[in-house]
């Protein structure tokens, strides 16, 4: 069931995942708006709802592996991965590169789906793939709930993402927030990486 974009958004805001100031993206862009998709995913009815839907685009894909970037795409991958019955892992950022921890593997072959919980430019949803490829594991799609580019982000895998904005970013040097002389805050995981 594909809820219509405003009623989406409504979601969002409703449970104080779309915030809106002045925030440095984990890309290290700058932004009036922020999706902080755990602030959403507490309630379970919204995780079962967004999970499912991307448990339900790939249900036919065969995937024996979900595995998530820390922290963000962490819950919902979980879910997913219970939706599918396939195991569900994690890749954290070590010395600044996405690794697997904690005595995670990937099976050569493996049939792996990546899911995570905003994209912006990629960047951590395309580690991850790396990973995936290092492993010799085979990508068969990338699902995530928000996708701020409004689809210019690219994958190279059957992709679904839930709700698509097209959310203003700026490099910080061009930052008219900053120019004003108000300072980022940076909301995200990254730093407890």
């Amino acid at each position: 069931m594909k809820l219509p974009k405003e009623e989406l958004l409504e979601i969002f805001r409703q449970t104080k995942a779309l915030l809106e100031g002045h925030f440095e993206l984990t890309s290290g862009l700058h932004s009036p708006q922020y999706f902080q998709c755990a602030k959403v995913l507490q309630f379970p009815k919204y995780l079962h709802l967004f999970a499912g839907e991307i448990a339900k685009h790939f249900e036919y894909s065969e995937i024996e592996l979900v595995i998530s970037p820390a922290i963000g795409g962490i819950v919902v991958g979980t879910e997913v991965g219970r939706m599918l019955g396939a195991r569900t892992i994690f890749a954290e950022r070590e010395n600044g590169k996405m690794a697997l921890r904690r005595d995670f593997e990937m099976k050569k072959g493996e049939r792996v789906l990546v899911v995570e919980d905003v994209v912006t430019t990629g960047g951590s949803v395309e580690d991850v793939i790396g990973l995936v490829k290092d492993h010799g594991a085979r990508l068969a799609g990338v699902g995530y709930i928000v996708d701020r580019s409004n689809g210019s982000v690219k994958f190279e895998a059957k992709t679904l993402s839930i709700l698509q904005m097209d959310v203003v970013t700026y490099k910080k040097e061009e930052c008219p927030l900053c120019k004003a002389g108000s300072k980022a805050v940076k909301p995200g995981s990254r730093a407890l990486q």
